[in-house]
């Protein structure tokens, strides 16, 4: 009995204790089951916050999370695919070492003749005073200079006409040695049109429909052209051998000047050469007017040089023009004024009768006799006269930055002071300056070095004979086609590098001077030439009038004036 109850009583007392040892098994495999789960909630926590950009501690859904991901807004947007490039062909030519035409290829379109010959066949009609079929013959130069007097070369010397510039292009692009009749080789596409000649027939008497409609027209040929497609015109380039406000009528008034030609939407796309530019638009570029002398071969302009690097030059200054007392900020009557009281000064006065002015070879003679020639404003910024003058050897004078150092970028040296002397037309205005003796403080070294690299920019400023060739110089058709080529250029590989072209308005403002800065007009190294032009009306304002010389009087002058077209430019 005894030992029975003891082996019951141990029994129990091992089963106590395995129970006590069950408990504890289980309540420690409690807590590191509960742990173990506290770890796994926790990583999976912090795993989710890690990878997601939400600050929230629940799981979000997964879609929900697909949402997000393409709901997060980015600061900088993947930019538009870019247009078509199949101007690229063209550029890789340039990498043909082999090709002498490599990037300098030029496409010319094949007008309808309405846009050019037919202009010619009735010359008698391209202007209402003077029968310009004399002007347009010689491939545009002209009839032949008569050298009785000896002021001229034997050669090369023509009676060109100031306006006579869309036929001279043209012809000369027809001897251009890289031409080329597959436009996707083509650096550029030349468009000749002959807008100047086309305007010039319709300034007076017409109304303002009949003066658009060519520039209408060619806008309309032009844009159903695949080659117009391909870059939408930024690499299409006319002449137009006028000034740039024949080409930019403001209004749709019929007592308003000129076509809209340059206003066109069409046209803002192209690049227009003129003789003079708009200091404010991008779409048309300044080429030198066309001078007396076309030479036929190298020798001609090296054989002129050295003429002009000879002649003695008795009178320091001289000026050949004509008042403007219809234009209240002219500067010319005391420019003459300070002529005529000068012993070293000539003045050759160009009235409405008959003048010396009108004979090339007066002009020329005293260019050459001249140290230094005047250049102020006339009915515009620009005169003829500077280039003539240059071509004599004669250093300008210029009194406004509009008549050449914000127009002639491609054909005169940035830095003006090597080849030119400024007198701001304020202080002639306001008789500030005395013209003799700010040209007498220049030491005679310096005048001489001027001198020189006006000589030396002579085949940069003239257009040789259309029906010969010139061997190593670069004349004036010769340096704007290079030009327009690298502009052109440049548009391309802004396309290629993302930097897409931004068309706009032509307001005055904004893109318009930086498009202009960028150009390099406007600046001689740092300095800024804004403060000498003053702001144009915007498109449509109903009026012409500016603060400008060229709207103060002088077009408007013009109209109906049967003598305005022998004294316009003088």
């Amino acid at each position: 009995m005894r030992q029975r109850w003891w082996d019951s009583n141990r029994g129990r007392r091992m089963d106590k204790q395995a129970g006590k040892s069950s408990s504890r098994s289980r309540f420690i495999l409690l807590i590191f089951m509960s742990c173990l789960l506290w770890c796994l909630l926790l990583f999976f926590h912090f795993s989710v916050l890690s990878g997601s950009p939400r600050e929230t501690g629940s799981e979000p859904p997964p879609k929900k999370l697909a949402m997000v991901k393409h709901e997060t807004p980015t600061l900088n947007p993947p930019p538009p695919p870019p247009p078509p490039r199949a101007f690229v062909k063209a550029m890789k030519t340039a990498e043909n070492k082999s090709d002498p035409c490599g990037g300098r290829y030029v496409y010319v379109h094949d007008l309808p003749a309405k846009f050019n010959d037919d202009m010619l066949k009735e010359c008698r009609r391209l202007s209402l005073w003077t029968n310009m079929c004399k002007f347009t013959a010689n491939s545009g130069l002209g009839p032949p200079l008569d050298n009785s007097e000896g002021v001229f070369s034997n050669t090369g010397w023509f009676a060109t006409n100031q306006f006579s510039m869309d036929v001279i292009f043209s012809n000369r692009m027809k001897q251009y040695e890289c031409l080329t009749n597959d436009s996707s080789l083509a650096a550029a596409i030349y468009v000749p049109f002959y807008a100047g000649l086309d305007i010039s027939r319709h300034l007076w008497g017409y109304n303002i429909s009949v003066r658009d409609s060519a520039s209408l027209a060619l806008m309309d040929w032009l844009m159903s052209r695949p080659e117009w497609k391909v870059m939408n015109g930024h690499d299409h380039f006319l002449v137009g051998g006028r000034i740039t406000w024949d080409f930019r009528r403001l209004s749709e008034q019929e007592s308003d000047w000129g076509s809209k030609l340059l206003f066109l939407p069409a046209m803002k796309n192209m690049t227009m050469l003129v003789v003079e530019a708009s200091p404010w638009n991008k779409n048309d570029m300044a080429i030198p007017y066309p001078t007396y002398f076309h030479p036929a071969k190298d020798s001609d302009i090296s054989d002129w040089q050295k003429r002009m690097k000879s002649l003695n030059r008795p009178y320091l200054f001289s000026f050949a023009g004509a008042p403007r007392p219809g234009i209240p900020t002219s500067i010319r009557g005391q420019i003459m004024d300070q002529c005529k009281n000068s012993k070293m000064a000539k003045l050759l006065e160009c009235d409405l009768g008959e003048s010396k002015c009108h004979s090339p070879s007066a002009i020329m003679k005293m260019f050459q006799e001249s140290v230094f020639c005047l250049q102020p404003q006339g009915d515009s910024y620009t005169r003829r006269s500077l280039f003539d003058s240059m071509l004599a050897g004669c250093i300008p004078v210029l009194f406004h930055p509009g008549s050449a150092y914000a127009q002639y970028i491609w054909h005169l040296p940035k830095n003006y002071t090597t080849y030119s002397v400024f007198i701001a037309e304020d202080d002639i205005r306001k008789r500030n300056a005395s013209i003799e003796e700010v040209l007498l403080q220049i030491p005679e070294k310096r005048v001489k070095k001027m001198r020189e690299n006006v000589i030396k920019l002579i085949p940069n400023l003239v257009y040789a004979d259309p029906r010969s060739k010139l061997g190593g110089f670069k004349d004036a058709f010769d340096v704007a086609v290079q030009s327009m080529i690298g502009k052109i250029a440049k548009l391309r590989m802004d396309l290629l590098e993302g930097r897409y072209i931004v068309d706009y308005e032509d307001d005055g403002e904004g893109s318009e001077q930086s498009t202009r800065k960028w150009e390099g007009l406007r600046r001689d190294g740092e300095r800024t030439w804004d403060e000498f032009f003053s702001k144009p009306k915007p498109e449509g304002s109903g009026t012409s009038q500016t603060n400008d010389s060229w709207r103060q009087g002088s077009v408007g002058d013009n109209k109906g004036n049967d003598q305005a077209q022998k004294r316009l430019r003088l």
